[in-house]
C-alpha cells in the first residue's frame, strides 16, 4: 500500500506528534508498505529518506508551547506536488486543525484521508471560532482517529463526529535496552526529568522548587534534566548549593533517553497541564523506571489511575517532594511499580497498534473503491 503522512509540525523540533510520525513510518516501512512523510522542515536539515518538506517552519504560540508550522502559497503547491506524486492509496493527516501542512492536504486532495487528533485542552476559543471554515475539509475525512479519550472528547465538543482512540505508540524493546551511564548516577539515588526547560506547563521549575528539600534528606541525590532550552536560567533558580547534584543533559538523542531512564530509580513529570496523552511515561515505564507524575487525566489514564505509577497534586512542591522521598525509601515499592509498567507498556508497542492502523487505511481504501 502507498501511504502518505503528514505532520504538521517541524520533524526538527523534539515533539510527540513529530515522534509519533516518524515511529509510524517506520513501523509500516517494516511491514513492506510505501511511505512519505511530509512535514515542515528547518533549511538544512538532513532527514530520512522517506521524508519531504513541506517548507521552513515558523514558532507560533500554541497550547503553551511554541508550535513551528509552515502555511502559505509556497507550502500549498508543496503539498499539491506531493499529493500528485505520491498517487496514495491513503494520506493519514495529523493534527488536522493545525495551520500547517495537514490542512492544506485536506484542501488540496482527494484522500482517502484518514486523521489523528493528538491535542487537548479543557476548551480551545480559536477552535471553536474556526470550526465553521475547518468543517468543509474536515468533512473529507473517512476516518478519525484520537489518541486518548481526552484528545477524542475534546474533537467531539468543537468539531462533531467520532473518532476511535488508538495511543501513541513507542518501540517498548529500544528503551528496554537502555545502559546505565556510571556518570549520571548518585549515590542517594538518582531521579530524572525530560520536557522542554523553558515550557512552563512541563512543570520543571516545581521539581526545581523541590530540589532543596530533596538534597536535605538525601545528600548525594542525582536529578537528571534533559530537553531544550536555557538551561542556565534553569540553573539560577536553585540555591548555589544544589547545583552540583542537578546535571542538564541539554537535548538527548533516543539512546541517551533511553539510558538516563534505565538509570533512574525515579522519572519525575510534573506537568501542569495541556497534556493529551503521556508518551513519556511510557518511555520510562518500558525503561523500568518507575514514575511519578502530576495528577492530571491524561496522565491517570496511561498509569491506571496510580496502579501503574504514582500520582501527585499539580504544582504542589510539598506533595511532589514528601512522594519522591518516601519512595526512594521504599524499594518494595518502586519494584512493584516497575514490574507493573514493564507489562503494561507492551500494548503501546508499535508492533502492536500499526495493525490497527492498516486494518483502517484497509477499511477506507475498501469502502472508496
Amino acid at each position: 500500500m502507498k501511504i502518505g503522512l503528514v505532520c504538521p509540525y517541524s520533524l526538527g523540533t523534539p515533539g510527540g506528534v513529530q515522534n509519533h510520525v516518524r515511529d509510524l513510518a517506520e513501523a509500516l516501512l517494516a511491514e513492506g508498505h510505501e511511505v512519505s512523510v511530509l512535514a515542515p522542515l528547518e533549511e538544512g536539515a538532513t532527514p530520512p529518506p522517506y521524508v519531504v518538506s513541506a517548507g521552513h517552519p515558523v514558532g507560533v504560540p500554541y497550547n503553551g508551547s511554541i508550535a513551528r508550522l509552515t502555511f502559505g502559497p509556497r507550502t500549498a503547491a508543496r503539498v499539491r506536488a506531493w499529493l500528485a506524486d505520491g498517487a496514495f492509496d491513503v494520506v493519514h493527516v495529523h493534527e488536522p486543525t493545525t495551520p500547517s501542512a495537514s490542512i492544506l492536504a485536506l484542501w488540496s486532495g482527494d484522500g482517502p484521508f484518514v486523521a489523528t487528533f493528538h491535542t487537548w485542552q479543557v476548551r480551545s476559543r480559536a477552535m471553536s471560532a474556526a470550526a465553521g471554515l475547518l468543517r468543509p475539509a474536515l468533512e473529507k475525512l473517512d476516518a478519525r482517529i484520537a489518541v486518548s479519550e481526552n484528545a477524542r472528547s475534546m474533537m467531539v465538543q468543537h468539531i462533531g463526529g467520532e473518532a476511535i482512540v488508538i495511543p501513541n505508540g513507542l518501540y517498548v524493546d529500544r528503551f528496554a535496552a537502555g545502559r546505565i551511564r556510571p556518570g549520571w548516577q548518585g549515590t542517594d539515588g538518582t531521579i530524572s526529568f525530560l520536557g522542554r526547560i523553558d515550557e512552563p506547563r512541563k512543570g520543571l521549575a516545581i521539581l526545581l522548587a523541590a530540589v532543596p528539600r530533596l538534597l536535605a534528606e538525601r545528600p548525594g541525590l542525582r536529578v537528571l534534566v534533559a530537553g531544550a532550552g536555557n538551561f542556565d536560567e534553569a540553573r539560577r533558580s536553585l540555591p548555589a548549593a544544589c547545583w552540583k547534584a542537578v546535571k542538564f543533559l541539554g537535548p538527548i538523542d533516543d539512546q541517551a533517553k533511553a539510558d538516563m531512564l534505565t538509570g533512574s530509580d525515579l522519572y519525575i513529570a510534573p506537568h501542569l497541564g495541556g497534556e493529551s496523552f503521556g508518551i513519556v511515561l511510557l518511555e520510562a515505564m518500558a525503561s523500568g523506571a518507575p514514575v511519578v507524575a502530576s495528577d492530571l487525566a491524561a496522565f491517570r489514564q496511561v498509569l491506571g489511575n496510580g496502579r501503574l505509577g504514582e500520582l501527585v497534586e499539580p504544582g504542589s512542591v510539598s506533595a511532589l517532594s514528601e512522594r519522591i522521598l518516601a519512595l526512594l525509601d521504599d524499594q518494595p515499592a518502586r519494584e512493584k511499580l516497575r514490574l507493573a509498567g514493564l507489562t503494561a507498556v507492551r500494548r503501546y508497542d508499535w508492533s502492536e497498534l500499526v495493525s490497527e492502523l492498516t486494518t483502517i487505511y484497509d477499511l477506507v481504501t475498501r469502502d472508496r473503491r
